[in-house]
């Protein structure tokens, strides 16, 4: 029978936990019920298997002392701190094979970095009010589920009774569904797409195909990059076809899609042979049309869907785009290629289109030729745009020699 940690702040949502445990149990779960209150006394119901002053020690913490400084907010990152070194500890040792709780933002973002310690596909699932808003900083890179509450963790009522129940069926059936048995050992291959560069990486999942490799496709809006740079570090690709760095144009112009300064990071520090391009860094993206910055309204906008709206990087930002490419790639420690694509780096990048802007990419294109100083990383410039074929075929053939011959 699998466990189900269910992790709370009991001495101040008791009732509501008990709720839950009663819920999994009649679902068929064992359930490890696990106290990370701080400031409060210990529940005198339900009473948990872990207790809080447990917790605390999982790392040498005392939870007394921790209250009695009465700074709430680290008590909250210390016993986040423990409560992520339980759960780590519970599930290596096979004791737990899924995880649920309820709370608030503050009982989210403690059980979020909790449960985020647990690997891709393991259930994790936590009923929160913060689940309808900006959710990233809880869920970050991994596959952890937000359901909203709709009204607060504040006693069992006719909607918080359904949407604890309807969590509690949501994650039982991610147990009874258990992992698919794919039998599939072919290495793995992380590619970066975006919707103005899908055919390029289209075609490349083809050609990676035939080579007999499998293929994982991230989407770069932020979480995707982050994502990405995650599973690199955990040893978990043979190669990366890094096409698509448009993140890096989010991240020096405040676009909505940036993956933050650890971009084009990991597979360098790592040593995973990597092929790089330069693909949508003629673009940053905003929302909304009316969500467009007032600063920006004069510049050359492209209303790519209903949600997302894409502005032309200028010269001056492409020439910095090119020297962050290359300063983050001169710190390879393994074989790197970056290709050029001079005919379009996107969909509409190309003559003809929208964003045809042929200063702006020789920008880009000058700073990589002038700031790449690292032996190991290759130059490559091809008389294509990123979508065609011919650039496709290139990239591919270049990781899987590359790949090769690490």
């Amino acid at each position: 029978m699998a466990t189900v940690l269910v992790l709370g702040t009991l001495g101040t949502k008791g009732t509501e936990y008990a709720f839950a445990v009663e819920r999994l149990r009649a679902a068929g779960v064992d359930v490890t019920l696990v106290d990370v209150g701080i400031l409060g006394d210990a529940p005198a119901a339900p009473v948990p298997d872990i207790t809080a002053d447990q917790v605390a020690a999982e790392i040498g913490l005392d939870r007394s002392a921790l209250a009695a400084a009465r700074d709430r907010g680290k008590a909250v990152t210390s016993m986040a701190a423990a409560a992520s070194a339980l759960v780590r500890r519970l599930h290596e040792g096979g004791e737990i094979q899924a995880a649920f709780a309820l709370g608030g933002t503050g009982g989210t973002s403690l059980a979020a970095e909790a449960f985020r310690e647990l690997p891709l596909g393991v259930p994790k699932l936590i009923v929160s009010t913060a689940a309808s808003g900006e959710t990233s900083q809880y869920v970050a890179e991994t596959d952890l589920v937000l359901t909203p509450s709709i009204v607060d963790i504040a006693g069992v009522n006719r909607i918080s009774a359904q949407v604890i129940s309807n969590g509690v069926a949501a994650l039982v059936g991610m147990l009874a569904a258990g992992r698919p048995q794919l039998q599939d050992d072919r290495p793995l291959v992380a590619a970066s797409m975006f919707g103005v560069t899908t055919d390029c990486i289209t075609a490349s999942r083809t050609k990676l195909d035939a080579l007999g490799y499998e293929t994982l496709t991230f989407h770069m809006t932020g979480t995707g990059g982050r994502a990405l740079e995650s599973l690199v570090r955990q040893g978990v690709f043979a190669g990366v076809l890094d096409i698509t760095t448009t993140e890096l144009a989010d991240e020096l112009v405040g676009g909505v899609f940036s993956a933050g300064p650890g971009r084009l990071s990991a597979a360098a520090q790592t040593g995973t042979p990597q092929v790089v391009s330069v693909g949508a860094l003629d673009m940053v993206n905003f929302g909304p049309k009316d969500t467009v910055p007032r600063e920006f309204q004069d510049r050359n906008l492209y209303v790519h869907n209903s949600s997302v709206t894409l502005m032309r990087t200028t010269p001056q930002e492409c020439s910095e785009l090119g020297r962050r490419l290359a300063d983050r790639l001169n710190a390879a420690v393994g074989p790197c290629i970056v290709l050029l694509p001079l005919q379009g780096i996107s969909a509409i990048a190309v003559e003809g289109g929208p964003f045809h802007d042929p200063a702006a990419d020789a920008a880009l294109f000058d700073a990589i030729r002038a700031t790449l100083r690292n032996p190991r990383v290759e130059l490559v410039e091809l008389d294509a745009a990123i979508n065609d074929d011919a650039f496709a075929r290139r990239a591919v053939d270049t990781l899987h020699e590359l790949v090769g011959s690490a």
